[in-house]
C-alpha cells in the first residue's frame, strides 16, 4: 500500500524532469499530474521552488511547458483546477528571521559551519529567500516541498551531499522512512533506474 498520496506520487517525476530539463517527459508527467488532481498552481509552485536547485533556465522552461499544456487541455475542453494562491505576507515580516526559524526547524539544528563562515551571504540567501520567501508560500506543504527537492536533487550530478541532507530534512518535515523509500522506488519506476538505484544508495547511507 502506498505511503504517499496520489498527488505526492506525481510530484516526483514532475520535479525530476523539471530539474533534469527533459521537457518531453515533463509534458507527459504534467498531464498525468493534472489528471491525478494536482492543481495548476501546485505544479507551478513546484517549478518555481526548483529554480533554487536547478536554476532559472530550467524552471522557466518547465513553467512554459506547463502553460502550453494548460492551453492545450483547455482547447480540448479540459478545465483543470487553478488552485489557491499563496496567502499574503505582511510587508513588515522579517523574512531573514522567519527563514532562519524554518531552516532551523527543518534541519533540526542551527545551520552554521566553516562553509557559511567563509561565505555568510550564501546562508543569508538560503534563510531569507529559500526558507523565507519561498517556504512561506503555503501552496505546498513542507513535506511536498521536500518530496520535490529530493526528486530534483536525485537527477543533479554532484549533489549527493545535498540529497543526503534533504532526506534528513524530509524526516524532520514529517515524512516517514517508508515514504522516503517509496520516493526512491518511484524515481526508479518513473524517472530512471540508475538514478533511482543511486538515490537508494544515498538513502541507505
Amino acid at each position: 500500500m502506498s505511503q504517499l498520496t496520489l498527488k505526492q506520487q506525481n510530484i516526483i517525476p514532475i520535479s525530476a524532469f523539471t530539474a533534469g530539463g527533459d521537457l518531453q517527459r515533463l509534458s507527459f508527467t504534467i498531464n498525468k499530474g493534472l489528471d491525478a488532481g494536482l492543481t495548476i498552481n501546485e505544479i507551478k509552485e513546484i517549478q518555481i521552488q526548483l529554480y533554487a536547485y536547478a536554476g532559472f533556465p530550467r524552471a522557466i522552461n518547465a513553467v512554459s511547458t506547463l502553460m502550453t499544456i494548460v492551453k492545450e487541455r483547455q482547447s480540448q475542453n479540459i478545465h483543470d483546477e487553478i488552485g489557491k494562491d499563496a496567502s499574503p505576507i505582511s510587508n513588515t515580516t522579517d523574512m531573514l528571521a522567519l527563514g532562519t526559524k524554518v531552516q532551523t526547524q527543518l534541519a533540526g539544528k542551527v545551520v552554521e559551519g566553516h562553509l557559511f563562515d567563509f561565505a555568510p551571504t550564501l546562508n543569508q540567501y538560503l534563510r531569507a529567500h529559500l526558507f523565507g520567501d519561498i517556504f512561506a508560500r503555503d501552496i505546498l506543504s513542507y513535506q511536498d516541498r521536500e518530496i520535490a527537492t529530493i526528486a530534483a536533487l536525485s537527477v543533479i550530478n554532484g549533489a549527493d551531499s545535498q540529497l543526503k541532507a534533504h532526506y534528513q530534512i524530509g524526516l524532520n518535515a514529517g515524512l516517514t522512512q517508508s515514504q522516503l523509500l517509496e520516493i526512491v522506488q518511484l524515481i526508479t519506476a518513473t524517472v530512471d533506474q540508475n538514478t533511482g538505484n543511486h538515490a537508494k544508495i544515498i538513502l541507505e547511507q
